[in-house]
């Protein structure tokens, strides 16, 4: 039994830094909110309730379990035989015995399928996190745009507000001779089209709150308070920094970076499995005194006496050629993880380089549209307006330029809300938070 003992607190030290390590806390990531409390709450709810997101976290809780699953040791066997026609031996005949046996697999099996689990635990917590992380960008997503149908809904609203100050305006300037019917009727169907766009602008809202409810795990028809982009988030790109910090914190890598660990552990296991298992066993023999005449009349020493015994046995490897194919696949799916890893990173600079030049150009276009288009477009209109009043020019030189305003107004507010999409993404892409407002 001491044997026994001995190897199993060799075996349980030299697993014992794997239990270690998948009993570490789970650290968790944050995500830019730039200060908005609305976003924050669906983010918080989408996080704890999403069924993607909960199922991604049982199946790590469910890995995390499995590692001192594997690297236990085997069950000792224990077993009883009573014998019918019991053997006789010097000392009595022999009544029933019991016996104990324990296998241990070879040195640093256990700790190396214990490292397997280990890795699958930390892999499938990777995977928890991008699950989390990709709920997160679509919340964001979702989000920002119902942030620009808000926008376009009250621009779209005051448009209407001008178009009918337009028609009274033309029914005024008719009722006195100096206009005509058409631009009454025309005012009347831009009016109508207006009404139109709101009303698409409206079953859009409506199939957007819906998504981003079920996001959050929230009833489907609840409603979405308005929203609406205050400030625009400085952000520095820089390539270089931003790739970096991809292959620092994004999920997908440290996974692939993982899975690379887990395959040179099964590298080793497979080595391993050419080399013997061991068993220890004692067992307790019961021996009743000698009954027969000349036992009777002399008994032997030791009269009756149980006997004890110890076994050693190993196992005898003799398929080398099974063993080699074991090798041999475990190298090639090593071989295999790594360039996973590679284009892993590879697709981290993609998105990185591509999300860039993204918010590069949205936000040279928001400069134009801000100190130029949107002024230019205003002033222009200003201008017509006057011109209209005065009679100098006509009701379709005005709708033109109240069309150009309004395009340049929806096409601001669709450059606001790309914008945020794109830190979004690129938060997403570098598996960490970008950037925080005032950042």
């Amino acid at each position: 039994m001491s044997i026994i003992r001995v190897m199993a607190v060799v075996y349980a030290i030299a697993i014992s830094h794997h239990n270690v390590a998948a009993g570490a806390a789970v650290q968790p990531r944050s995500y830019a909110t730039n200060g908005d409390p609305t976003l924050a709450a669906f983010i918080g709810e989408a996080l704890e309730g999403n069924p993607r997101v909960r199922g991604a976290r049982l199946e790590f809780q469910a890995a995390k379990s499995r590692i001192s699953l594997v690297s236990t040791l085997p069950d000792p066997a224990v077993s009883f035989t009573q014998h019918v026609l019991g053997p006789q031996t010097r000392v009595g005949p022999q009544l029933f015995g019991v016996s104990l046996s324990q296998s241990f697999p070879w040195f640093g099996t256990l700790a190396d399928r214990g490292g397997v689990a280990a890795v699958e635990s930390a892999i499938h917590n990777e995977s928890y996190q991008t699950e989390m992380a990709e709920v997160v960008r679509q919340v964001k997503l979702a989000y920002y745009d119902l942030a620009y149908l808000d926008q376009a809904l009250r621009i779209t609203g005051e448009e209407e507000e001008l178009l009918l100050h337009y028609e009274a305006l033309a029914q005024a300037r008719y009722s006195q001779g100096f206009g005509q019917q058409q631009e009454v009727i025309r005012l009347q169907a831009e009016v109508t089209q207006v009404l139109n766009r709101r009303q698409e602008l409206l079953r859009q809202r409506t199939e957007l709150e819906a998504a981003l409810n079920v996001l959050a795990d929230r009833p489907v028809a609840a409603p979405v308070p308005p929203v609406q982009i205050v400030d625009l988030p400085a952000a520095r790109v820089d390539d270089e920094e931003l790739q970096a910090a991809g292959l620092r914190a994004r999920p997908e890598i440290n996974a692939a970076q993982l899975r690379i660990d887990g395959n040179e552990y099964s590298v080793r296991l497979a080595r391993r499995r050419s080399r013997p298992h061991f068993t220890v066993g004692v067992a307790w023999g019961n021996v009743l005194g000698r009954r027969d005449d000349p036992g009777l009349a002399s008994p032997p020493p030791d009269n009756g006496r149980d006997h004890f015994s110890l076994t050693l046995g190993a196992s005898i490897p003799v398929f080398g050629s099974a063993y080699d194919a074991g090798v041999r696949e475990a190298s090639a799916r090593l071989a295999a993880a790594e360039e996973a890893y590679r284009d892993t990173v590879n697709g981290v600079a993609l998105a990185v380089r591509s999300i860039a030049f993204r918010l590069t150009t949205i936000r040279g276009q928001l400069a134009l549209f801000e100190r130029a288009l949107l002024p230019q477009a205003e002033q222009a209109l200003r201008a017509t307006e006057e011109a209209y009043s005065g009679g100098v020019t006509g009701v379709l030189e005005l709708l033109d330029s109240e069309e150009v305003l309004l395009d340049v107004r929806l096409g601001l507010a669709r450059l606001r809300a790309d914008y945020m999409k794109a830190l979004a993404e690129m938060e997403r892409a570098i598996g960490s938070a970008f950037p925080e407002e005032g950042s």
